[in-house]
This record gives structure tokens, sequence and C-alpha cells, in this order.
């Protein structure tokens, strides 16, 4: 092995996850993890937590924080499923649906004001009834409800809401400002790129976004009206868990089984972010080949670490933390589990 390729396989992510076939390792999957308190103190580091990554999806919790500070949440007449919409990654089911075009009626607009684009609805079961009926629309699209959230926040702001995904939109400034108190990073423009949904998505260290959500978590250390605002969020997403995610999706089984004891949002390309507001702790999980699976089974081995949890939800908690792998007859064939690293 030359220096060179040496050097670089000293800097790599450990492999936090083996996926088994029988019982033999057939994938890997490496990464890095971030578990900070709200001072910034490091409980727990895996790999390259102070690279800069996209968290994508991910932090939308934070980016809905001046929908509620704001006052257009109040505005608007905004309850918990409104709320939680504005924080998801939701499936593209009828209910999802409906509160998004809800979200917008209430602000006097429809989905053509919409520009995160339109895909077909990520259950299948609802991407299967919508082909029999009609096409997909921006609606349907995973992140319509943060831009339905980002169109009300416009309409607070007073300012037009063309154009409103764009970074130099005050509705993108104002969510960066919050990005950068919460996360204490500098966010220029090297650090800006562009989401799937057309909205900027900034480059942020592992490190700085566990921070961040221990503050959204805990409230430490924020001023009055955000330690509400995020309080308020994470209590609509206990409440409704299935808005914020969907039909069998981690993200709802997850905060359907704990309740407000924990926060969970899931991004593209293996990112995860969370908090452990009663240990005021945040996390934030990266994993370098983009697979959500592995990104899902640290992230529920995180948990069951670092959160006190009875027999019955450790029991439950197990088929994420080491899932079942099978066919499509259904038969076993493996499973996925953590390594010493993690």
């Amino acid at each position: 092995m030359c220096a060179a390729h040496a050097a670089v396989e000293a800097m790599s992510n450990p492999v936090l996850v083996e996926v088994l076939r029988g019982a033999l390792v057939e994938s890997r999957h490496r990464g890095a993890v971030a578990i900070i308190d709200a001072d910034g103190a490091t409980v727990h580091s895996v790999g390259e937590a102070a690279t800069p990554v996209f968290p994508r999806s991910a932090v939308k919790a934070l980016q809905a924080l001046p929908l509620v500070e704001s006052g257009a949440a109040d505005r608007f007449g905004f309850g918990d499923e409104e709320l939680a919409l504005a924080c998801s990654s939701h499936s593209g089911e009828e209910g999802h649906v409906a509160v998004v075009a809800r979200m917008l009626g209430k602000a006097g607009l429809d989905a053509s004001a919409l520009a995160c684009g339109a895909h077909w609805p990520v259950n299948q079961a609802a991407a299967f009834a919508l082909a029999k009926t009609g096409v997909a629309s921006a609606l349907h699209n995973n992140c319509s409800g943060k831009h339905a959230g980002f169109l009300c926040l416009a309409r607070a702001l007073g300012v037009d809401h063309a154009g409103y995904w764009r970074p130099d939109h005050a509705v993108q400034q104002t969510v960066r400002g919050v990005l950068e108190d919460l996360t204490g990073a500098a966010l220029g423009p090297e650090r800006c790129a562009v989401d799937g949904c057309s909205v900027p998505t900034w480059a942020i260290p592992l490190r700085d976004l566990a921070r961040a959500f221990a503050k959204f978590g805990a409230g430490h250390r924020l001023p009055r009206a955000r330690a509400d605002a995020a309080a308020r969020l994470r209590a609509a997403c206990a409440a409704k868990p299935w808005h914020v995610a969907g039909t069998g999706r981690f993200c709802t089984e997850i905060m359907k089984l704990l309740g407000k004891r924990i926060f969970v949002k899931t991004g593209a390309e293996g990112m995860f972010c969370g908090a452990l507001p009663e240990q005021g702790l945040g996390i934030a999980i990266k994993c370098d080949d983009g697979a959500g699976r592995a990104a899902e089974v640290v992230m529920a081995c995180v948990i069951a670490r670092f959160l006190p949890l009875d027999d019955g939800e450790r029991a439950a908690l197990a088929r994420f933390t080491r899932p079942t792998l099978r066919n499509w007859n259904g038969t076993e064939v493996g499973t996925l589990r953590v390594t010493e690293a993690l």
C-alpha cells in the first residue's frame, strides 16, 4: 500500500454497520456519529464528526422554527398535524396531502405556489391508488409540508412569496440565521448547495448538528421564544408521528414507541438527526455511502444505549437495532448489526 493510500485509509470513517447474509458479512457501511450536549461537550463520537456534511431533510424541524417564532403558526391556526407536516418527509399518503393542502388554503394559496416539484408518493399503496385516478403533484412531494411552512412564513414576514426557495429570499435568510444560531457554524456561500426540493442545504459538521439538536431538544441556551417554539414542534411530532413520516416508516414508529422522550428525523443520503430531551443530548449520524437502512440501525442503537428503556420498550426496539432481512418469499436471509466501533 502506498503512503498516500494508507493516509486516506487512516482518515476514513469506521465501519458502523455490517450486513449479514446467512452467517457471512455481505456488505459494510462506514460512517460517523456525534452525540453532543447543549453546552457543546462531546458525549460520544465516532469517525470524522468535524467534517461538514449536508444534513438534507434531517434538519426540517430546525427549519420550521421560524414558522412558530414568527407567529405564522398561530395566525393561520395551525395545530399539531400542520406543525408535524412542516417538520416532515411524508409518504404522500392521502392524509398527508390533505393537511398540506389545508395549510396552503389557510394562507390563501394552493399547490401552484409550491416549488418543491412533483414525485409519486413514497408509500407504495398510495402511489398505486393515485395511479388509478390521477397523477402526482407537488402536494405528494415528501417535502411539501416544509414548503407550505415556508410559504406561510413569507406571509407572516409580509414579503412576496415568489422565489421563497432562493438563498437570497427573506424566508431562506431567516432559516439560515436560525441554523447558524443553533449550530454555531458560519454558513457562507461556499457551504451552500441545492437540496432535492430546491431550497438551500448547508454543509455543517456532525458535531455542530448534534449540538443544535441538543438545544432543540432541551431548550438549553435558547431564547425563551425559540425554546418555546422548539417545545411546540417536538410536542406536535410526538402527538402526530404519522404526519412526520408515514405508515411503517422508522421516524413514525420510533416516536410512536417512545413519545416525547425522543425526536428523530431522517435525511437523504444516510443522514439522521435526533434529540433526547430529558438527557439534554443531540444526535447526528452520517453513513458515507448514503445508506438509509444503516443510519436507521445506528440511530436505534444510539437510542438503546443512551435512553433509559423498560423491558417492553427494549424488546420493541430490537426490530430496529438488529433488523431481519427477508427475500420476496418472506424467508429470513440475513440481518444488520452494528460493529464494535459504535
